[in-house]
């Protein structure tokens, strides 16, 4: 059966959700590595040469995160990029997916900001790797 554009928005607030919440608490559930792997599914069924650097990061986030322990800095980075590359490829969602996708790419700058101890928001991340500004991956 062929996923739809319905259950794809849902496995992108499954992700937002982890992301908004306690992370240290959500790694440390079995139930991380089966949403970042929906995630990494979803995006190779799009069969889009603009996701393979997200694929690439979703599977080593996948790895640092397993087994509940990991290295906040180095999560954080790879979060921040996530963040900075899935609004790079936002314009590729269409209708309401595109909602979804951008309130994953703030909710992923935010996770990574948290464990970095950033002093921009979320939105101001959001805007400087819009217009290039990523100094941080």
């Amino acid at each position: 059966m062929e996923k739809t554009e319905v259950q794809h928005q849902v496995h992108l607030e499954g992700a937002i959700k982890i992301l908004t919440g306690d992370l240290s608490e959500e790694a440390s559930r079995a139930g991380i590595d089966n949403q970042l792997q929906r995630w990494i599914e979803d995006l190779k069924a799009g069969h889009n040469a603009e996701f393979h650097q997200l694929v690439t990061d979703l599977q080593a986030l996948k790895a640092l995160l397993h087994g509940g322990t990991y290295d906040g800095d180095q999560v954080g980075r790879l979060l921040h990029r996530l963040g900075s590359e899935t609004a790079r490829v936002s314009n590729l969602a269409t209708g309401n997916t595109l909602t979804h996708v951008e309130k994953l790419s703030a909710a992923l700058l935010a996770a990574a900001g948290q464990l970095q101890g950033s002093t921009t928001t979320p939105e101001q991340d959001l805007k400087n790797s819009k217009h290039g500004n990523d100094d941080q991956a």
